[in-house]
This record gives structure tokens, sequence and C-alpha cells, in this order.
């Protein structure tokens, strides 16, 4: 019983911290500008104004709440199933400012209204099934 007390110690003790928060623009080029850049799917490209001003005019909360279930030809969090909210909706703030707007990266209450939209979102889809 001892042993197996240290044993999990030793395993709790050794845990990798978690790692730090990317930056919008570190998840932008690792994983956004794969369609981004090009257009793929009709996603909207980075720095393209006019592509980007009636989907920034639907707000920071909404647009990047609908990004992460996924929408229109994107994938759900970008097709990144270990990636953080806030480094999606970092990534997203990159490429609204990056297209005209002047979004900020997401506070603590920016945050909420994304995850409130989020759950919004999910029970609109729901009940079109």
């Amino acid at each position: 019983l001892a042993a197996g007390a240290v044993a999990a110690a030793a395993c709790v003790a050794t845990a990798a911290p978690p790692r730090p928060l990317a930056s919008g623009e570190q998840v932008y080029r690792r994983l956004c500008v794969a369609c981004h850049a090009t257009g793929v799917e009709n996603a909207p490209r980075f720095g393209d104004r006019e592509a980007w001003k009636p989907l920034i005019d639907e707000g920071q909360d909404v647009l990047t709440a609908h990004g992460w279930v996924g929408v229109r030809g994107m994938p759900a969090r970008g097709g990144d199933p270990g990636l953080a909210l806030e480094e999606f909706a970092r990534a997203t703030a990159f490429m609204a400012r990056a297209s005209g707007g002047d979004w900020n990266d997401p506070d603590a209450r920016m945050l909420h209204e994304i995850e409130e939209e989020i759950a919004e979102r999910l029970k609109s889809l729901d009940g079109k099934k």
C-alpha cells in the first residue's frame, strides 16, 4: 500500500504544468492560415476588409461563438479539438483587426459573452435536427 501511495504521489508531482495560451497571431499562423490565407471553402481571406465587414458587424461574441461551434464551411474549433476557447477567440480578434475591426483580445467579460452565445448556438442547432 505504501509503495502504491509513493508511486501515485510521484505521478502527481511530475505532472506537466499547463501550457501557456497561444496568441491570436500564433494560432492564426499554426491553424487558421490554411484556409484564411487562400479562401478555402469561401473562408474570408486574412486582411480582406470587404469580406470580413459583415462578419465583424455580427459582433465579436457572435462571430467567435459560431466559429467555435463550426459555421459555413469551417469545422468546429478550426479543426483543432485541443484548442482553448481563449486562443480561438484571440485568433478571431487578430483576423478581425487585420481586416478593419477594432476588436481586442477577449477579457473575462467577453469570454463569458462568447460562452453564452455558444450555448445559444448549440441549442438552436439541436432544434434543427
